[in-house]
C-alpha cells in the first residue's frame, strides 16, 4: 500500500542508490558530491571503518584452529568456505541463510555489508581497450558495446586519480596505461621469468601488477604495511574500498543517509509518468515494510542480486521484469575462468631472499588474438596470466619434512627452493543461454523468490584454458624451472567472482537493456552500473570499468536532473 502526506515527504531523496560496494559507493559519493539528497539502501549490516575491522590485527595463533576453516564450515557454508577463512569469515554471508539455485554448480561468492564486496576484493585495476569495446562487433558474438576507450578515457583519469593504483606504465595500446602511483618490484625469480618470456617472445611482457594498494599516502588513507591481510579490512585505508574511501566522502556532504539492514524487494513503477517512483524494502531486522521515493534510482547490488531485483519488479506494463523489453535481462551471465596453468621449482637463486609481504602479484598482459576480428587460435579472444614466485617456506615443507627436534627445526626454517605459480584469467563470450531467472516455486524468508543460476563455460574457453595451460608450461620450462606441472583446477562458474552481463548495454533497445550512459532504455530515470550492465567480459579484472561507468553515469544522470530532462 502506497503512503502519502508528511510520511511520503520523510521518505522522500533526490536520489536512492541500491547496494554500498564498489560501484554503489561510487555512485553514492558522485551524487552526493553534487548536491543530490541521497538515500543509500544496503541489505546487509553497517561496516564502519577501522571500527569494524575485528580480525585486522590478530596474529594465526590468535585463532583457535590456527586460521583455518574448520569442517564444519564447509558443511554449514559449502560455497563460501572456498574463499574465507577465519580472519575474514565475518564478511561473507552464510549460505544456509541466503541460498540460491543451481540449474549447474555456480560459486556466487556473497559480502551482505555496508561495504559489500570492496572489502574483500582482489584489488586488481586494469583498464580495457577497443580490442576489448569492439571485440562483439568484430567476431560477432554478443550485441556491439555502446562506447569505446575514448568515450571512457577521461573517466578512467578521474577514478584512478581517487582510488590510488600502484602499477607500471608498459605502452601496450590493448592494455592501455593509467595515472600510477610507484610501483611494487618483482623479486629476483620474476625478474629471471620475465627476462626469459621477453627473450623468448618480444611480444610477451611481464609486469607487476596493477592494484589498488597504496605506494605512498592519497587522499588521507596510509600507505600499504604489506601485511598481506587485506581481506581482514585494513584500518590503514590503504587499499580502496567503498568503507575507507567512497562512503565518507559522501557523509561528509551532509547529503548521505545510509540504511542498512535493508532488502529491496521491488522498484515502483508510474504508468502515467512511466518512470521509476521509487522502490520497497523490508527491514531485515523488523520485517516491516517501507516505501522510499526518489528521483532517480542507482541499481547497483551487483550483478546476480541486481538482475534478481529487477526480475522481481513486475507490472502490467513489465510483466518479465523491469525495463525488459528486450527480453535480454537475466541472460548474458559471464565470468572470467581462472582455473588453468602451470607451477615449477627453480634449482637456482639459493643466495637470495625476500623481506615482508607484498599485496600483489605479476600480471602478463594478453598476447594473444591482439588483431581486433582475427584469431591465431582456434579459439577467439584471449586471456592474461597472473601469478606469483616465492621461496618455499616451513609450512609448505612441513608437509614433507618428517622428525622432531633440533635437526627438524633446523629443515623447517631453511628456505626451500624458488617456485613460480601462474595461472590465466580468460574471457567467457556473452551466451545467451548463460543465466540469471526467478524460481517460479520457492521463496527465502522474506518471501522473495530464489534466485537460480544455469551458467558454464563452453567449447571456446575449454580451448582456451588448454592453451594457457601449455602456454605457461613453455615459459616455465624455457626459464630454466624444473618439475614444471601443467594444471587445470576445474573451478565452477563462479569462482573468480567477477560475474558480469545479465542487463547489458547496447545501441538498440530491442536487444539490450541499457543505453551508452547505463540509463534504462524504457525508464529514463533508472541507471544500472554494476557488473550487470557489461557486455563483454574481456580478460582484465572489471572493477576499475565499474567505477568509471559509474562515475560517468552520475555525472550524465545529474546533468539530466538540473535541466529537468528526468
Amino acid at each position: 500500500m502506497q503512503i502519502s502526506g508528511k510520511l511520503k515527504r520523510d521518505n522522500t531523496y533526490d536520489a536512492i542508490v541500491i547496494g554500498s560496494g564498489i560501484s554503489g559507493g561510487w555512485a553514492a559519493m558522485e551524487l552526493c558530491k553534487q548536491g543530490l539528497k541521497t538515500l543509500v539502501l544496503e541489505r546487509g549490516r553497517d561496516v564502519e571503518h577501522v571500527k569494524d575491522y575485528p580480525t585486522a590485527m590478530l596474529d594465526p595463533w590468535d585463532f583457535k584452529f590456527g586460521n583455518n576453516n574448520t569442517v564444519q564450515d564447509e558443511i554449514d557454508d559449502p560455497v563460501q568456505s572456498k574463499v574465507y577463512n577465519p580472519g575474514n569469515k565475518h564478511f561473507f554471508i552464510r549460505d544456509k541463510e541466503q541460498p540460491y539455485l543451481q540449474e549447474k554448480p555456480f560459486d556466487w561468492i556473497r559480502g551482505d555489508q555496508v561495504g559489500g564486496r570492496s572489502l574483500i576484493w582482489g584489488r586488481q585495476c586494469y583498464r580495457w581497450s577497443d580490442l576489448d569495446f569492439s571485440a562483439n562487433l568484430h567476431d560477432g558474438h554478443g550485441v556491439d558495446w555502446p562506447i569505446r576507450y575514448s568515450d571512457i578515457k577521461s573517466w578512467y583519469d578521474y577514478t584512478e586519480s581517487f582510488v590510488g593504483i600502484s602499477g607500471k606504465a608498459e605502452g601496450l595500446p590493448h592494455l592501455p596505461d593509467g595515472n600510477f602511483l610507484p610501483p611494487m618490484e618483482l623479486n629476483c625469480i620474476e625478474r629471471h621469468l620475465a627476462e626469459s618470456i621477453k627473450k623468448n617472445d618480444d611480444h610477451r611482457i611481464m609486469t607487476i601488477a596493477r592494484v589498488a594498494n597504496l605506494t605512498q599516502a592519497w587522499k588521507g588513507r596510509g600507505t600499504c604495511m604489506n601485511r598481506n591481510l587485506c581481506t581482514r579490512g585494513c584500518p590503514f585505508g590503504a587499499y580502496f574500498s567503498s568503507n575507507s574511501s567512497t562512503i565518507p566522502v559522501a557523509n561528509s556532504t551532509g547529503n548521505l543517509t545510509l540504511r542498512p539492514f535493508s532488502i529491496v524487494s521491488e522498484l515502483i513503477y508510474d504508468e502515467r509518468t512511466q518512470k521509476a517512483t521509487g522502490v520497497k524494502v523490508i527491514d531485515k531486522l523488523s520485517g516491516e515494510l517501507h516505501e522510499f521515493y526518489a528521483r532517480i534510482i542507482f541499481v547497483n547490488a551487483s550483478t546476480i542480486s541486481t538482475t534478481a531485483l529487477l526480475l522481481n519488479s513486475v507490472s502490467s506494463r513489465f510483466p518479465n521484469g523491469f525495463g525488459n523489453d528486450s527480453g535480454q535481462l537475466g541472460h548474458n551471465l559471464m565470468d572470467h575462468h581462472s582455473s588453468a596453468g602451470a607451477t615449477g621449482i627453480h634449482p637456482g637463486f639459493k643466495d637470495k631472499y625476500y623481506k615482508g609481504r607484498r599485496p600483489a602479484g605479476f600480471l602478463i598482459p594478453r598476447y594473444k588474438n591482439l588483431m581486433p576480428g582475427k584469431s591465431d587460435e582456434d579459439y577467439v579472444r584471449g586471456y592474461n596470466i597472473q601469478g606469483h614466485g616465492e621461496r618455499q617456506e616451513w609450512i609448505d615443507k612441513s608437509k614433507e619434512i618428517e622428525g622432531f627436534g633440533k635437526d627438524f627445526k633446523a629443515q623447517l626454517s631453511t628456505p626451500g627452493p624458488w617456485s613460480v605459480w601462474m595461472a590465466g584469467w580468460g574471457e567467457c563470450l556473452p551466451y545467451f543461454e548463460n543465466k540469471v531467472s526467478l524460481s517460479d516455486t520457492q521463496k527465502d524468508k522474506w518471501g522473495i523468490p530464489l534466485t537460480s543460476i544455469d551458467f558454464s563455460f563452453k567449447a571456446n574457453e575449454t580451448k582456451m584454458m588448454n592453451d594457457i595451460q601449455q602456454s605457461s608450461y613453455d615459459m616455465l620450462e624455457q626459464a630454466g624451472f624444473e618439475n614444471v606441472s601443467g594444471f587445470n583446477y576445474g573451478h565452477n562458474g563462479g569462482s573468480t567472482v567477477h560475474e558480469m552481463g545479465t542487463a547489458r548495454m547496447g545501441h538498440d533497445p530491442k536487444t539490450s537493456v541499457l543505453n551508452k550512459f547505463n540509463q534504462m532504455h524504457a525508464v529514463k530515470n533508472v541507471f544500472v552500473t554494476d557488473g550487470s550492465c557489461m557486455v563483454s567480459s574481456a580478460c582484465q579484472n572489471p572493477s576499475l570499468t565499474y567505477m568509471a561507468l559509474t562515475a560517468r553515469a552520475c555525472a550524465y544522470a545529474v546533468g539530466k536532473l538540473k535541466r529537468n530532462e528526468l
